[in-house]
């Protein structure tokens, strides 16, 4: 069975996972062509490409980059958005509320991903940060409401659950919960499918033929901490693999504990031929510590990492991960809110969209037989020689 058909469940209820279809490449056929795609093609920065595309008369491009960026867009036909509503004397504005945004990149993506959805509506973003102050926060919701805000996406960095402020209860206003959760069900929640994601890290390596697969997790407080865990536990009993749990090591997200995790899990008597590790700072701290060994990647080990960071892509050799849906997280928050402005219900499953695997180069079948492989291989020697 595809993992991408599992449906998953947790603990806060049942949940509706979105997604499936296969990743090609750095993008899924049918996705639409953001300007990050033309920056990645034509090997510059977003701001570059804007540059490009609004001709700014007071910045200077060389001609080759120019050109590489005018290449890029035609070749992947990028086209700029544009609101589908001529302006009107007031602005219509949707409100996305973060506890934070300046310490985290995916804020900005999802952000960017609600400002696309909100100009096909022809809608403007306001974007608050409250840093969960208890003062302010109340303070920011009254501001985006004096406002005259046709919705508020409530949102934090971290996926976990919240109070939902009574403000927003009182509202008269659809409301959107994005990487965040609350008692009740009241209002509809976008929030990323971990425990999908756990499983198809772990299933691409059973694919490639490994059983001895290792887990550094990240903090287990967390909610993608637990949640990676379980969809790798999932994964490995869904094979018939049985779980060791000497091949778990709880690691904190930084690259300091994939590299101390890898030379732990690598001095085992049977060490992994595979490892996941939770997020992609750790995968590199992992790449360090095999290196230092003379292991080769993907020869000797395998690695997977999670996110998709820049850095992934720039290792040697390129990481295969996961990448955080937060764009789309950010559009299926606007387009819920706009929905909900025609038609409201009660109560609301919570909404997993899945995280697309990015292959890359950092997965091959494992080069030496594995000890639970050998141990079946003697028994079926063993039973023929008694018959």
């Amino acid at each position: 069975m595809d993992d991408a058909d599992i449906a998953w469940n947790d603990a806060d209820g049942p949940s509706q996972e979105i997604g499936g279809g296969e990743i090609a490449g750095e993008r899924q056929h049918g996705r639409r062509v953001t300007m990050t795609d033309v920056a990645r093609a034509a090997g510059c920065s977003q701001s570059t490409v804007s540059v490009v595309l609004n001709n700014t008369p007071s910045i200077k491009i060389s001609t080759e980059t120019r050109s590489r960026v005018l290449s890029a867009i035609e070749e992947l036909g990028y086209r700029p958005q544009k609101s589908r509503t001529a302006p009107v004397a007031r602005s219509a504005q949707i409100a996305i509320i973060f506890d934070r945004i300046a310490t985290s990149p995916e804020a900005v993506v999802a952000i960017d991903g609600a400002r696309e959805a909100a100009w096909e509506s022809g809608h403007i973003v306001c974007a608050f940060q409250t840093f969960n102050d208890a003062e302010m926060e109340p303070l920011t919701i009254q501001a985006a409401l004096g406002n005259g805000v046709d919705a508020i996406i409530y949102a934090t960095i971290m996926t976990r659950q919240v109070v939902i402020p009574d403000l927003l209860h009182e509202a008269e206003i659809p409301v959107v919960l994005l990487n965040c959760y609350a008692d009740g069900h009241a209002f509809p929640v976008i929030l990323p499918g971990e425990v999908a994601g756990g499983h198809r890290a772990t299933n691409l390596l059973i694919a490639s033929g490994h059983r001895r697969i290792a887990h550094i997790t990240g903090e287990m407080w967390m909610d993608a901490g637990k949640e990676r865990l379980k969809g790798y536990r999932h994964a490995l009993a869904t094979a018939d693999i049985p779980f060791d749990p000497d091949l778990v090591r709880v690691g904190n997200w930084q690259t300091s504990a994939g590299y101390e995790q890898t030379n732990v899990l690598m001095d085992l008597p049977h060490p992994p031929t595979a490892i996941f590790c939770a997020n992609d700072r750790m995968a590199v701290g992992c790449y360090e510590a095999l290196k230092e060994r003379g292991l080769a990647i993907p020869g000797d080990v395998s690695v997977i990492g999670y996110d998709d960071e820049e850095i992934a892509r720039h290792l040697t050799p390129p990481l295969t991960t996961l990448v955080l849906p937060h764009r789309e997280m950010g559009r299926w928050a606007v387009e819920t809110a706009l929905s909900l402005a025609r038609s409201r219900a009660g109560r609301f499953r919570p909404t997993k969209l899945e995280c697309p695997l990015i292959e890359r180069a950092s997965i091959a079948p494992p080069k030496r037989a594995e000890p639970a492989l050998k141990s079946v291989s003697r028994r079926r020697s063993a039973s023929r020689d008694r018959a």
